[in-house]
């Protein structure tokens, strides 16, 4: 099926953790679904909200954010801001009308590229299940 709709989701990811353990699973060749398409950013502190909501007006059907775990932090907390920031972001898209799943923070170190791979799977199946962003029309 050439027509088959494929999800397109937006990773915006740490430098120092979250983007080493993407890369050690694809030096690992560990398979995982190729419907996510990354920005490196140095601390997911620096995620700003407007960065979202660009995206999915945009018409990306999901966004992930991963980051340093709690405590592991190279800008001691930046993560926690991220995190805070994430919990704003979910009740702004659901006053759009975009179910707040489409929109998900985790984090992932640079050793756990299984985890990456594992992670960008839970995405890519909780996004395909929810189906095209309402947005995506909008967006053309």
């Amino acid at each position: 099926m050439a027509d088959e709709w494929k999800p397109q989701i937006l990773g915006i990811i740490c430098n120092w953790c979250s983007y080493a353990g993407a890369d050690l699973a694809g030096s690992a060749r560990t398979q995982y679904p190729p419907d996510i398409r990354i920005v490196r950013i140095m601390c997911t502190g620096r995620v700003d909200p407007l960065f979202i909501l660009k995206a999915f007006s945009d018409g990306a059907d999901g966004v992930l954010v991963s980051g340093c775990h709690f405590g592991d932090c190279h800008y001691l907390e930046g993560n926690y801001k991220g995190a805070k920031r994430m919990f704003m972001v979910k009740s702004l898209i659901r006053n759009i009308g975009l179910e707040d799943k489409r929109l998900r923070m985790t984090f992932v170190s640079a050793s756990e590229g299984a985890k990456w791979a594992k992670v960008v799977e839970d995405v890519v199946k909780t996004v395909t299940d929810l189906g095209p962003s309402p947005l995506k029309e909008l967006a053309r």
